[in-house]
């Protein structure tokens, strides 16, 4: 299983490329001369941010203040994605975990397994089929002291919530192009 590590990176960052409605979602970490860039749905992104710091409170519960916990101003990075971004795979799960022994969050995701997966070989595959090492999944693996991991968490909800903005209706995201609001039954309101 090819893993890409980062222990510790010099740079772990979400951002996006595209407009909003239109964007694509990417875990970006580098160091040591190399750049991992995988792709990720927005919903994971969010989930991610939030997990991260859900943990990071319940280790703070458990075990007292962490040395290193508080975000420094250099560890805020609000610069944008390195360039060029070229995609090593696709996420389909992601892991959290904390590391006591090194008071490190680790991050993994995992890529996603690739659709028909599942399917039957044809009779004229079942050899080749069988002789074939099964397939692997790219891994990102990346270990964050607490105060990266806060930074972190802070710009993916920043990037998740730079999207459209909400109907305050219905919740659902305000295309430029205009919205049909379900809650108006596809009426707009009207304007005196």
């Amino acid at each position: 299983m090819p893993v890409f590590q980062y222990d510790p990176p010099e740079r772990f960052v979400a951002g996006t490329v595209g407009q909003p409605g239109e964007r694509t979602f990417f875990l970006q970490a580098s160091g040591g001369g190399r750049i991992t860039s995988v792709v990720l749905e927005k919903a994971q992104v969010a989930a991610l941010a939030e997990r991260v710091e859900e943990l990071l409170d319940e280790v703070r519960q458990r075990f007292g203040e962490l040395a290193g916990d508080v975000i420094t101003s250099d560890a805020v990075d609000d610069a944008p994605l390195e360039q060029p971004i070229e995609e090593d795979f696709r996420v389909g799960t992601l892991a959290l975990a904390w590391d006591a022994e090194a008071a490190r969050v680790i991050i993994e995701a995992q890529q996603v397994e690739e659709p028909g997966g599942e399917e039957e070989p044809q009779e004229e595959e079942i050899e080749v089929f069988a002789e074939e090492a099964p397939a692997t999944r790219d891994v990102l693996r990346v270990h964050l002291t607490p105060g990266a991991a806060r930074a972190f968490a802070n710009r993916a909800m920043r990037v998740v919530a730079a999207g459209r903005p909400n109907c305050p209706l219905c919740g659902q995201p305000l295309d430029p192009g205009g919205h049909v609001c379900p809650r108006q039954n596809g009426y707009k309101p009207h304007v005196f």
